[in-house]
């Protein structure tokens, strides 16, 4: 890979594989159920679901990033790993019986080659202003596309239109039906373009002039 590109890679359900250009690993949703074949250097997690986080991660992984503070509160991470950058922004969650929990996800940015990509977890509302001023520019943004137990579509229309990232990468589905569900309503705003590996080589270079939403193979 050169000094100016990132791969990414769609290991399932909300579990990627960013590799940098000097070859940092980083799973986001390292989970029990969705963790990649190979061991990352660093796991970000959120506390959603058991399908978002691990109780037992590989001890091998140099740093394990949890998007939540067990002792209640914001969590703040502001990590350099070689070439990577990895902060957070927190958001707030519905626990099963319907209340808001604080803080309990994170949407965590990664900045590497130019380029920042950010994880929006198990986002369950819209983003204010001071979130999206925190989260600042971003070029991939990885979202959550079920519609009802993240963001309901609409919503999320909102959220990819406020941010207005150039590459829109879907995650967090359930099978076709899903999936072609959150695509018919995103159509009114972006192209959709099917990518045919599940893996991809990002660069500043090669982002769209315009923002589009490119599916990688996977679930």
């Amino acid at each position: 890979m050169r000094q100016d590109e990132v791969g990414l890679t769609f290991v399932g359900h909300a579990t990627f594989l960013i590799e940098t250009p000097q070859g940092v690993r980083i799973a986001t949703d390292y989970s029990d159920g969705s963790r990649p074949s190979i061991t990352p250097d660093v796991a970000t997690m959120n506390k959603a679901h058991a399908t978002h986080f691990s109780y037992h991660p590989d001890p091998a992984i140099k740093h394990v990033l949890k998007g939540w503070n067990p002792a209640g509160g914001p969590v703040i991470h502001d990590l350099t790993v070689q070439d990577v950058r990895i902060r957070n922004v927190s958001t707030n969650i519905r626990n099963s019986q319907g209340a808001t929990e604080y803080d309990g996800n994170s949407i965590f940015v990664f900045e590497t080659a130019q380029l920042c990509i950010a994880h929006l977890g198990h986002l369950h509302h819209t983003l204010s202003p001071e979130h999206l001023k925190r989260l600042g520019r971003i070029d991939v943004l990885l979202v959550p596309v079920d519609g009802g137990y993240t963001l309901e579509t609409f919503d999320m229309m909102e959220v990819l239109r406020a941010i207005n990232a150039p590459l829109i990468v879907p995650m967090h589905y359930f099978g076709p039906s899903t999936l072609n569900r959150f695509l018919a309503s995103a159509r009114a705003y972006f192209p959709v373009e099917f990518s045919d590996t599940a893996a991809i080589t990002l660069s500043r270079a090669t982002l769209p002039r315009s923002p589009k939403i490119l599916v990688l193979p996977g679930h």
